[in-house]
Order: structure tokens, then sequence, then C-alpha cells
């Protein structure tokens, strides 16, 4: 699944949430923590790690890529 974001890059508890794939931060927080969250292929336990376009992020099975917004 695609997932567009308008900044230059958007933290790993804020994406989480963006992409509607938990409804608060304490969710994020608590998936992230428990290494349920890769990012590139490897296990991410930072919230804030900075997600880029072109970035790819799984939760639990489900692959989300990140693209840029135009402009």
């Amino acid at each position: 699944m695609e997932v567009k974001i308008n900044t230059e890059y958007i933290k790993l508890d804020s994406f989480l949430k963006w992409a509607n794939i938990v409804s608060t931060g304490g969710q994020a927080k608590i998936l992230i923590q428990e290494g349920k969250v890769k990012v590139n292929g490897e296990v991410e336990t930072k919230r804030s790690r900075k997600i880029f376009p072109g970035d790819e992020v799984e939760v639990e099975g489900n692959r989300y890529i990140v693209k840029g917004g135009s402009g």
C-alpha cells in the first residue's frame, strides 16, 4: 500500500497514525517498542526514526511504501 506524506519526512510514530495503522500515539509506541515495526526490512525500536519518501514500513505483515507529495 502506498502512503503519501506532504513533508520532507515524518517520524515513525506519527507515520503509524497518519497511515491509520494505529489511532493513538500510545498504540504506536507499544507496537514500536515490541519490535513489531520494520523500516526497510529492519526492526526499528525508535519512535523518532525519520521516515522519508521511498522508505518501506512493515507492520505485522502489512507493507507501506512512503511516497512524497508533489512540489
